[in-house]
């Protein structure tokens, strides 16, 4: 669907990559802890319970992985990260991207920060019909978001071409634009 006023937002190439990189640097440092000898761990003054070391070394392996592969997978994505239009938004920025949302079904926007980074958080009218969306692994991930920030729908600009800033100043003029013609 292409309208005149259209507004592409592409994946940044350069933040997936920094992403694939710190992953694989964090794959690593699990490996490494995983593969420490017991003893050597015991040895140690703090921090010493191989159990411990080897728990946060698989978590850092899994998670990282999965980050680490959702980076490739969005760096092969040639289809842009967020599309606004008319219409509404059409959300192609992470593992559990929203796909469209229309304008109609769009309440407002927050913010959701946490470590100094933030999130838009698009609250809509039905977050159950989100929630639903996708896989067993998605909808978990939805309706984490929707504990965690009160909607289902959440954009970071961490893997866009766009700073917060301007990517919550863009979705605003397209909100007061269109939402009151539906």
């Amino acid at each position: 669907m292409h309208t005149e006023d259209e507004k592409v937002i592409e994946l940044s190439k350069t933040k997936l990559r920094l992403l694939v990189a710190g992953s694989m640097i964090f794959v690593i440092m699990g490996l490494w802890m995983v593969l420490l000898d017991s003893s050597q761990i015991a040895s140690q003054r703090r921090y010493n319970s191989p159990v411990l070391t080897y728990g946060i070394g698989t978590a850092g392996i899994l998670f990282f992985g999965f980050c680490g592969a959702v980076g490739i997978r969005k760096l092969l994505d040639k289809k842009p990260g967020l599309i606004l239009n008319s219409s509404g938004i059409h959300d192609n920025s992470s593992a559990v991207s929203a796909g469209f949302v229309p304008w109609s079904e769009v309440i407002g926007f927050s913010i959701f920060e946490m470590q100094k980074q933030k999130t838009l958080v698009i609250k809509v009218r039905e977050p159950e019909r989100y929630i639903k969306a996708g896989g067993t692994f998605k909808r978990m991930l939805n309706r984490m978001n929707y504990k965690m920030c009160g909607s289902p729908v959440a954009i970071s600009a961490n893997s866009l071409n766009v700073g917060f800033d301007e990517l919550l100043k863009i979705c605003n003029a397209y909100l007061y634009k269109y939402q009151k013609n539906t």
